[in-house]
């Protein structure tokens, strides 16, 4: 009788094991990371009586739970993906609606100050037109100003958010090291088997670390879990946690430090490529690859517009006679460190392949190399008397007390500082500072185009212009304009040939101190027929410059594909460049959002099948 009652009360204790797992189950059915629990039991050893081997009831031989490696693998990939568009497009997506805004944009800005310059060119003595030449140029380039703080301002809020989420990232690697010893310590009394709970405590840890950072779980001997982030960074080893932060050192793209510390408090760099996915994954890449290209395009936009606008502006005369000055004020390129004694400037003769990269300066003994930080290229730098030129910058203090490796961002900060030069109406260079005609007396049909400079050479902006004028008279004889009388330092013959040339040829004269003058001549001259050129000191009225200076709207000034090779964009090409890659990459980012977002919704239904609480079936 006592034999039927112990295997009586072998079933009901089993039945009560079923009841309080099963309302477990129900009460943390809304549980995040809980999977569904069941018991497991077997039939007890028999006894042998008589003969026969008889039962003795049934016994719990433990509680499991449901749980799918497969299944949860996928839902933290998709979710790790998913947080990491999530992240990248919070950011972008504000820089994309600053830049493509047609209030915020800098395509109306340029084409106000064009419009500007094109009344300035059609009323080149009228002050008023002057002055809102100049009003327009500060309008401009405080527009400049604004986008890049602007962008900068959203730059400051990916540091803030990277900061946040490494103080996540910390709490949860501490949890994790804290329940792998709990859980440890739970085997080892439960013969082998963890608590269910602590288990899924421990997952759901690991899924909220993964959320934040690509996270990849090693299982060890003891029951424990090692987490490595990214691409094999250690963060968590049996019960020990390490610790992320930002440090204040800056790197070589000027871009603060990211620093892993362990349980001594030792402080070392973390390279960017090691840490991927998750929010922290997503900061990192909009900063890389949204907010520092948009800063250095802006700042090419901006410095190839001022140098273009100046060069051509130095070229011209004001109201009063004097050649032009720079109309625009550009800051100068960022070296670090300071003290390298290295300087960078534009070379507005090769302006156009002005690239917009940053670079790493190296000197190896004699030798120096240049890299471009971006993608990664590198050469020598042909250096001659401690100067070198490199995609449209020219180099300067390459020596040996140079440091054996310096940074260089010549354009990302050019926007932040870019300004208005002249604040006089009467400054504006609208004129061109040569007057060239041909004689009354000529017989033939030869014609001259207005002459311009090409290259102000030796003489200085805010100079008055005095030169001698130039009278080049056709020798039929030898096919040639003979300069008479002779001007020292000007060319003395210009070789013409009407038979082959009447449609036009382009002369480029060279005077003295570097002076260069481009005079265009077409037509059939007779004998003695005579081209003059004069300084133009008194023409006020003239709108040859302005007209230069306006064409600069439609010239091609920039993406150069390599040294002295042609432009392919104007300036509003450029801008719009930017804009469509900065709006192709915000609806990439959104697309894959989405498209994660529902391999998510279907993982977490698969998982959600096989270890979620079904309370019809509880």
């Amino acid at each position: 009788m006592s034999a039927l009652l112990n295997i009586g009360l072998t079933g009901l204790n089993a039945s009560q094991a079923y009841l309080n797992t099963t309302g477990h189950n129900i009460a943390n059915a809304a549980t995040p990371g809980f999977h569904r629990q069941r018991v497991t039991q077997e039939a007890r050893d028999p006894q042998y009586l008589g003969g026969a081997f008889f039962g003795t009831g049934t016994g719990i031989t433990g509680v499991k739970r449901a749980y799918s490696a497969l299944l949860e693998s996928q839902v933290l990939s998709a979710d790790n993906r998913r947080a990491e568009y999530a992240a990248y497009n919070r950011f972008i997506s504000q820089v994309d609606n600053v830049l493509a805004d047609a209030d915020t944009g800098l395509t109306p800005a340029f084409n106000e100050f064009f419009a500007a310059m094109q009344s300035v060119s059609s009323n080149p003595t009228n002050i008023a037109a002057r002055q809102a030449l100049i009003s327009t140029g500060e309008t401009l380039v405080a527009r400049f100003r604004t986008l890049d703080a602007r962008i900068g301002e959203i730059a400051q809020g990916v540091e803030t958010d990277m900061a946040s989420t490494m103080v996540s990232i910390n709490g949860y690697a501490g949890a994790i090291a804290e329940l792998n010893q709990r859980i440890v310590v739970s085997q080892s009394v439960g013969s082998g088997a963890a608590a269910s709970d602590l288990l899924d405590q421990r997952d759901q840890a690991i899924a909220e670390l993964n959320t934040l950072v690509k996270a990849n779980a090693v299982p060890q001997r003891d029951g424990s879990l090692s987490i490595f982030i990214g691409s094999g960074q250690g963060l968590v080893l049996g019960s020990e946690a390490k610790q992320l932060s930002i440090g204040d050192t800056l790197d070589e793209n000027g871009r603060p430090m990211v620093l892993v510390s362990g349980p001594s408090g030792t402080q070392t760099p973390l390279a960017e490529s090691l840490i991927t996915g998750g929010e922290l994954g997503g900061l990192l890449a909009v900063r890389r690859d949204g907010m520092e290209p948009a800063q250095r395009s802006l700042g090419l936009i901006a410095a190839t517009f001022a140098t273009a606008f100046n060069g051509q502006h130095k070229l011209g005369i004001d109201l009063d006679g004097t050649l032009g000055e720079n109309f625009f004020r550009l800051g100068t390129a960022r070296v670090e460190p300071p003290t390298s004694g290295v300087d960078v400037a534009i070379d507005p003769a090769s302006l156009a392949s002005l690239t917009g990269s940053d670079y790493e300066l190296r000197r190896d003994g004699a030798r120096f190399f240049i890299t471009d930080i971006a993608s990664g290229r590198s050469e020598e730098l042909a250096v001659t008397g401690g100067e070198a030129q490199h995609e449209g910058l020219r180099f300067s203090g390459l020596d040996a007390s140079m440091p054996s490796q310096v940074f260089v961002f010549p354009t990302r900060y050019v926007a932040a500082g870019i300004g208005v030069a002249i604040n006089d109406p009467r400054g504006v260079a609208a004129g061109s500072p040569v007057l060239a005609s041909v004689a009354a007396t000529n017989t033939g049909s030869l014609q001259v185009e207005p002459a311009v400079f090409a290259d102000a050479g030796g003489l200085m902006p805010g100079a008055p212009l005095a030169m001698s004028p130039l009278s080049y008279r056709f020798d039929a004889a030898s096919g040639s304009f003979a300069l008479a009388p002779a001007v020292a330092g000007w060319p003395a013959t210009l070789a013409y040939d009407p038979a082959t040339e009447a449609s036009g040829k382009l002369f480029t004269l060279t005077g003295p101190g570097g002076v260069q003058i481009e005079l265009k001549v077409s037509g059939t001259p007779a004998a003695n027929d005579a081209i003059t050129l004069a300084d133009n000191r008194g023409g006020i009225a003239d709108n040859r410059n302005a007209a230069l200076l306006g064409a600069l709207q439609t010239d091609k000034l920039m993406f150069g594909a390599g040294s002295g090779s042609s432009p392919t964009a104007t300036l509003n090409n450029a801008y719009a460049q930017l804009v469509a890659k900065i709006g192709s990459k915000t609806r990439e980012v959104q697309a894959g959002e989405r498209t994660q977002g529902a391999l998510l919704a279907q993982a977490t239904s698969a998982r959600d099948s096989v270890s979620g609480v079904n309370l019809d079936e509880e």
